[in-house]
C-alpha cells in the first residue's frame, strides 16, 4: 500500500474493477446469446396468432403470409385464432409469450390503435409490450348494403338514414373492430345515426347481412367482393383514397361527397418486447421479401388490399400516430366496450 492510500480506497478500487469486469462479462454473454439466437433461429415451430375468429381479413392475410414464411424459414408456421375482447385476448397472450421470435401476432388497427382508448385495463401496452417487425398490408373497407335497402349511392344512403332514424342496423366484427370504427367515422362525418350490431368476428356479421337480419356493414373488402359480384350485396363506396382494382366502378367515400375521408385497415407483424434485434431484423427481411412477390401484390389488389411493408421503426411510428388519431375519435364519439 503506497503512502497516503487508505485500505478503504484500495478495497473500493478493487470493487469497482470487479463490477466493471462483471458488467463486461454480462455484455459479452448477452452479445453471444443474441448471435446464437440469430444463427439458430428458428429452432422450433413458429406460432402466428390471429386475435379474431377465422374467416376475416386478418385470418386471410395471416394464412397467406404464413405459407410464405414457412417456405422462407424452412420451418412450420402455425396460424392460430385466439379471439375475444376485440382482439385483446389474443394480443395479450403474445405480449406474455417468450421473447425469442417463435410467437408472432398479426397486429391490426383495432387491436393497436383503437383498443388502447377503448379498454381502460388493457392486457398489453401497444408501444411497450411489443417489438414491431413490419407492416404487411392495407385493406380497404367496403360499404355494402343488403339489396332490400333502397340506396344505390352513399348519398342516397345518408339521405335514407336521415329520413328514417333508427331504422338501419349495421354489423361489425365487434365493438372497436375496424368495421365499427370505420362506420362511426363515416356516421360522424355525415351526421347520421344508425344502430350498431356487434358480432364475434367478421364472418358471422357478413352471414347475417346476407340473411337480411342487418342492413349494412363497412368492413374489409376481401370478405365482401364475392358477394358483391354475386349480387347478394350492393357496394356503395370504399374507404381508401383510391378505387379498388377488384371493384373499379365502386367510388371512394371521398369521391362521394366527403373529401379526404380515409378509414382503411392496416395489418402488421409484431413480437414480444425483448425479442433479439437480430431475430426481428431476420423476420423483417423475410416478411418484406415474401410480400414483394408480384403474385402477392396482384392477389391482394384483386381482393381489395395492397402490400404495405416498412422497417420496424417506421411501423412503430405509424402505430403511435394511429393511436392518437383513432383514440381521439373513440373519446369524442363516446364508444364504450361491451
Amino acid at each position: 500500500m503506497t503512502k497516503g492510500t487508505s485500505a478503504e480506497t484500495v478495497r473500493s478500487s478493487i470493487t469497482r474493477r470487479h463490477v466493471l469486469m462483471g458488467a463486461a462479462a454480462l455484455t459479452t454473454a448477452a452479445t453471444l446469446t443474441t448471435r446464437v439466437a440469430a444463427q439458430t433461429y428458428p429452432s422450433q415451430n413458429i406460432l402466428l396468432v390471429v386475435p379474431f375468429t377465422p374467416g376475416g381479413s386478418t385470418d386471410i392475410l395471416a394464412r397467406l403470409l404464413g405459407q410464405r414464411l414457412e417456405a422462407a424459414l424452412k420451418n412450420p408456421v402455425i396460424v392460430e385464432s385466439r379471439p375475444g375482447a376485440g382482439g385483446s385476448v389474443g394480443v395479450g397472450s403474445v405480449a406474455r409469450a417468450v421473447a425469442d421470435g417463435h410467437t408472432l401476432v398479426m397486429g391490426h388497427i383495432g387491436t393497436f390503435a383503437v383498443n388502447p382508448a377503448l379498454y381502460p385495463k388493457l392486457q398489453y401496452d401497444p408501444m411497450k409490450s411489443f417489438e414491431p417487425v413490419s407492416g404487411i398490408a392495407n385493406v380497404h373497407n367496403m360499404l355494402v348494403v343488403h339489396p332490400d335497402v333502397p340506396a344505390k349511392t352513399l348519398q342516397e344512403l345518408v339521405d335514407y338514414a336521415k329520413q328514417n332514424p333508427g331504422k338501419l342496423n349495421y354489423a361489425s366484427g365487434g365493438i372497436g373492430s375496424a368495421a365499427h370504427i370505420a362506420m362511426v367515422a363515416l356516421a360522424d362525418r355525415a351526421g347520421i345515426s344508425m344502430t350498431h350490431v356487434p358480432y364475434r368476428g367478421t364472418a358471422p356479421a357478413v352471414t347475417d347481412l346476407l340473411g337480411g337480419r342487418v342492413q349494412l356493414t363497412f368492413t374489409g373488402a376481401p370478405n365482401l367482393l364475392q358477394h358483391v359480384e354475386a349480387g347478394t350485396m350492393r357496394a356503395l363506396a370504399v374507404s381508401g383514397l383510391s378505387r379498388l382494382k377488384g371493384a373499379p366502378t365502386v367510388p371512394t367515400v371521398a369521391e362521394s361527397g366527403y373529401p379526404g375521408f380515409e378509414a382503411s385497415q392496416w395489418y402488421g407483424i409484431l413480437v414480444p418486447a425483448g425479442t433479439p434485434k437480430t431475430v426481428v431484423d431476420r423476420l423483417n427481411t423475410e416478411i418484406r421479401a415474401a410480400m414483394a412477390a408480384p403474385e402477392i401484390a396482384e392477389r391482394l389488389s384483386l381482393e381489395g388490399a395492397e402490400v404495405w411493408t416498412n422497417t420496424p421503426d417506421e411501423f412503430r411510428s405509424h402505430i403511435a400516430t394511429e393511436m392518437v388519431r383513432w383514440g381521439d375519435l373513440v373519446k369524442r364519439t363516446g364508444i364504450k366496450p361491451e
